[in-house]
Parts: structure tokens; sequence; C-alpha cells
């Protein structure tokens, strides 16, 4: 969801239609896998629901955030993308609707995508009075920065990235420099990761920039710190975001909306359980976390990470369902 390519058919995962009246019914779609592992996962789950479910015939290609949901607007292809990032486009999904291009089905991720400073869990449970950014920022030997442990570190992301800059932002609006922390570059995704993990091996303290859902909050338990402050949408776009300005305030992070976009052409044919079945679909970050995490140890793809979670949570997904879609995608795990 931070970066942007081109659509493409780099791949296609046929889920063919099961026999009958119910492929004419439905027919063939697109489902739009954007290049990260959420999406992934959630496009599979789409693929192999709709397929086995509903006798769609489903075609998987690869897609992300800015060029699949302008092609949706502008040629109605991909039918589907069920996990779009949709603030990062506000402009292109608010011609869409208004132009009666694209319908939002839901949301898939009921708590929405959350970025933010984070703290581990066993840290927050010992110091209970640890719960936003200003308690945290008042106990810098808590947080002791590997390089210079006289001072508390705030690790941050690689440079090109938007958290990377709104945690700079933070740190110089939250006065974190005089309250005794350095602000860490941690050069890369994989550098990021490795401080949490380092941290966690060692039961060590840790604070700083991170995301979900994301796999390695699915093995790490982390908690988001609360900012203490309203959100300014005006602070946030003039100045929180914007590495220019030189005088950041205290700002709340907004939560992202995360919802799966519909093409009209295809919301308007479609049968009206397929459309009930992405409007009721939905799943917590602590649900995708775990996901991710048992794909990523079990090097999985997004189908055998679907899989798992049809196996393992018959109960929520047979909500999503009708009765007899759930039977024909048990007969098919």
């Amino acid at each position: 969801m931070k970066r942007s390519y081109l659509l493409g058919t780099a791949f296609a995962l046929p889920f063919l239609a099961l026999a009958g009246t119910a492929s004419a019914d439905c027919g063939s779609l697109t489902i739009a896998s954007m290049n990260w592992q959420s999406a992934e996962l959630a496009a599979a789950l789409d693929a192999f629901v709709l397929g086995n479910g509903y006798g769609c015939t489903v075609e998987v290609i690869q897609g992300d955030t800015v060029p699949t949901l302008t092609s949706m607007v502008e040629k109605g292809q991909p039918e589907v993308a069920p996990e779009g990032w949709v603030d990062l486009v506000p402009e292109v999904i608010q011609s869409g609707l208004a132009e009666d291009r694209i319908v939002v089905a839901g949301d898939i991720l009921t708590d929405g995508a959350v970025q933010g400073w984070w703290i581990p869990k066993y840290l927050a449970d010992a110091n209970p009075e640890l719960k936003t950014i200003d308690d945290v920022l008042a106990r810098p030997d808590l947080f002791p920065d590997p390089e210079d442990p006289s001072k508390g570190a705030i690790f941050n992301g690689p440079a090109g990235w938007g958290g990377t800059v709104i945690t700079s932002q933070l740190y110089k609006a939250f006065g974190a420099e005089a309250a005794g922390f350095n602000l860490v570059d941690t050069g890369s995704a994989a550098g990021l990761d490795g401080s949490i993990a380092r941290a966690y091996e060692r039961q060590q303290g840790w604070v700083g920039y991170y995301w979900a859902p994301t796999a390695l909050l699915g093995r790490y338990e982390m908690v988001r710190l609360e900012h203490g402050v309203a959100l300014d949408m005006d602070e946030w776009q003039n100045c929180t975001s914007n590495a220019d300005c030189a005088e950041p305030k205290k700002n709340d992070w907004p939560t992202d909306k995360v919802q799966t976009v519909v093409a009209k052409g295809f919301a308007d044919a479609a049968p009206p359980e397929v459309m009930d079945y992405l409007s009721r679909r939905s799943w917590s970050n602590d649900t995708v976390n775990a996901l991710m995490a048992w794909m990523t140890d079990n090097q999985a793809q997004g189908e055998d990470g679907a899989k798992e979670f049809l196996r393992g949570n018959e109960a929520t997904w047979t909500e999503w369902v009708t009765p007899e879609a759930a039977e024909k995608i048990k007969a098919a795990l």
C-alpha cells in the first residue's frame, strides 16, 4: 500500500466454476491481488470462496493501489479489489463513486489499517502507566539507544516511506530530542523489523514506527501508543505529513480505511449473494496478523493462507456466505 506499480496480469489463478447454472449467473471476474501479503491473502480468500462457493470463474491478477483503483474507475477492470487502501487515492475514489463507476462493498478490516508508534506488550504490561507518547518520552531510561545508552531511542522506518516522514515530524512536535531521545534511522524494512525482533528476544525496551496488518505483529505482540491529542486533519495534511514544515504540532495519527471496491458493472450483474458476501466479509488486524505470521513461518502463499483461515474459522466465515455455498466451500478444502 506504500508503492505504485502498473497493473498487470503477471499471474492468473483460475478458480474454475462448478458445473451448473451458478456459473452462468456469476460469470467471470478478475480480482486484484496487491503486492503486499495481506492483500494477497484477501484476494486468494475471495477467489476460493467465489470460485468454489458460487461458481464464479475467477482470475487473480497483480496490481497496486493507484493503478488498480484508477483502472477500475476508468475501465471497469479488474472487477474486485478486496483490499483497497482508499485513503491513499481519495480523488480517484470520490470521482469513481460520483460517476457511478465503482461501489464500496464494505470494510475488509474491521478496525482499519493502523500506523503509529508502538512498544512491546511485555513492556506495557510491566509499566501500565505507559499509554501515550508523552508517557514514553518521560522514561528514556526504559528505551536505551543501543549506540548511546545515556539516551533513549525512537526507531524510524527507511527513507521514502510516508510513515518515516510523519515519525520525524512527530519527533519534533512532541519534543523528543529535548526529552533525551535520539531518532534512529533503521535504513530498511529489514532493519526496522530486526530492531523489534532483537528487542523481543532480549526482552528490552523498544519504541518506534510500525503499522498493521503485518506478519511481524502476528509474531511479536505490540501495543500502539495513544497520542493524547485530537486529530487535526489540516495540521496533518499541511505539516504532520510534510517534511518541509519546520514547526509541526502534536497531532494524532488517523486510521486508514481499507475497503473492498467493486466495479459498478460487475456489482449490477452479479448475483445478490455474491455482493452480499463481499459486503459481509471482514476481519480484524489481529486475525490477519496471525495468518500472515503463519504464512511467513511456513513459506506459504495466499491460497494456503486462505485455506488455513477457512479450516480454522468456520464459525466466522459461514456467517458471510449462504448455507449452500458453505457446503461447497467445505467440500473443496
